[in-house]
């Protein structure tokens, strides 16, 4: 492998993504300590809290069953927010449009773009436009970034994960990531797989209102997956995860996708989803109040933090084993959000 030029793996999520991080660009731009790197940035201000986030879009194709590129983008940064406990206020929006791209595909795109910060609850404030010229882009790419506000002194980061800890998650793996490689490969299934991209601020409010002192951790699972999201929160909070294989939602038809295609749906591309590591006292009070929400009916405890053994995951089978859960290399499934 060559270890001279940037690969499609680097932006992967996976040991690419982290290796590309970790000796260059943060040791060359900022020096954040592993620890706090989150989601989003919390800043400092006149003894206030401010978040603050940053996200770009590539996927391909832009439209995909249950959304497009646009309320992607505008779902994702929200949630960037909501994972650090704040409540997302505003967010800008630049665009780099290929020539070609039909006016028509824009607005449509446009118009997902402000329903979706309408249902959030953010304004669009600020934004930049650039095009380049036909075969130097890929349709569109959409740059983003937002600011958040905290209506509480609670703490929450991927640091702050404790021995003990149930694991939740507010439904079914892989809805997205496996849509989308439906749509780009033209697969034939039983059943539609759509997309779960959704803005999961007003879930998190509602938990951190009725249960945040039990809250730990909030993440969203997207590149890399679930697995590759717990391995980086048991990375910052030096302890040991085990998940149980046999909780894991997994609609049948992603399932039978992933089967045939030879993809671990633990791995698979996340947009509406959250794992949280909560005190184990009130799991089940947390679990049911996810619950009652649209964007959480499907919700499990998928597992636990069981020990110290910092960066460990492990999976304990249906049969009784345990296997380790490691990073992939490279790119499972490119461009997916």
């Amino acid at each position: 492998m060559n270890s001279d030029i940037i690969l499609l793996g680097h932006g992967s999520g996976g040991k690419l993504s982290h290796q590309l991080l970790d000796t260059l660009i943060i040791p060359t731009l900022s020096q954040v300590a592993e620890r706090d790197q989150n989601d989003s940035a919390i800043l400092h201000h006149e003894g206030g809290r401010l978040a603050f986030t940053t996200d770009s879009y590539v996927i391909d194709p832009i439209f995909f069953p249950g959304g497009n590129i646009g309320d992607l983008a505008v779902n994702g940064t929200v949630n960037d927010l909501a994972m650090a406990g704040a409540r997302p206020l505003a967010i800008s929006v630049a665009f780099i449009l290929e020539e070609g791209l039909l006016l028509t595909e824009l607005k449509i795109i446009l118009e997902s773009m402000r329903e979706a910060a309408e249902k959030a609850g953010v304004r669009i404030v600020t934004g930049d436009t650039k095009v380049v010229p036909k075969g130097k882009g890929d349709k569109l790419f959409i740059n983003t970034s937002g600011i958040g506000v905290f209506d509480h002194d609670l703490e929450i980061t991927g640091s702050g994960a404790r021995v003990g800890d149930k694991i939740l998650i507010n439904g079914t793996l892989g809805d997205h990531g496996m849509a989308v490689l439906a749509s780009r490969e033209g697969l034939e299934l039983d059943a539609d797989i759509r997309s779960d991209s959704a803005a999961l601020n007003h879930l998190v409010a509602d938990l951190l209102a009725t249960c945040g002192g039990s809250v730990h951790v909030l993440r969203d699972p997207t590149r890399g997956g679930v697995a590759t999201t717990l391995k980086e929160i048991a990375r910052q909070s030096q302890v040991e995860i085990t998940l149980d294989e046999s909780a894991l939602p997994v609609d049948d038809t992603v399932a039978g996708a992933c089967a045939i295609l030879g993809l671990d749906p633990l791995f698979v591309a996340n947009e509406g989803k959250l794992l949280a590591a909560v005190a184990p006292e009130a799991a089940d009070e947390i679990l049911a109040l996810v619950r009652r929400h649209p964007e959480g009916e499907k919700a499990a405890i998928i597992g636990e933090v069981t020990g110290t053994a910092p960066g460990k995951v492990l999976m304990r089978t249906a049969i009784g084993g345990r296997r380790a859960i490691e990073m992939l290399a490279g790119e499972q499934l490119p461009r997916i959000c």
